[in-house]
């Protein structure tokens, strides 16, 4: 079946960086449109980005585009985010999803905060 685990979460200070990765299985992971969303406190899940199955095409919500940056490693089968200039409002639990939302993972936490 269908698995995602996402790591790399934690506590950061306004500024700073961090990589979330998500390995997958259970799909040909190569094949697949993959995105990153995220859900703060109170609040609907948001798309944040998305990347074609090779990772030529990707897509940003405007709140992070030119501070985060989707990849992908298809022979690793792992989706990775690259979080840079991080803002407390990007403070969220942070989902991979394989497509816009077939399946998802459990999610990792990202605290930004001084």
């Amino acid at each position: 079946q269908v698995q995602l685990v996402e790591s790399g979460g934690g506590l950061v200070q306004p500024g700073g960086s961090l990589r979330l990765s998500c390995a997958a299985s259970g799909f040909t992971f190569s094949y697949m449109l993959m995105s990153w969303y995220r859900q703060a406190p109170g609040k609907a899940r948001e798309f944040v980005a998305s990347t074609s199955s090779g990772g030529g095409v990707t897509n940003y919500a405007d709140s992070v585009k030119g501070r985060f940056t989707i990849s992908r490693d298809n022979a690793k089968n792992t989706l990775y985010l690259q979080m840079n200039r991080l803002k407390p409002e990007d403070t969220a639990v942070y989902y991979c999803a394989k497509r816009a939302g077939d399946s998802w993972g459990q999610g990792t936490q990202v605290t930004v905060s001084s």
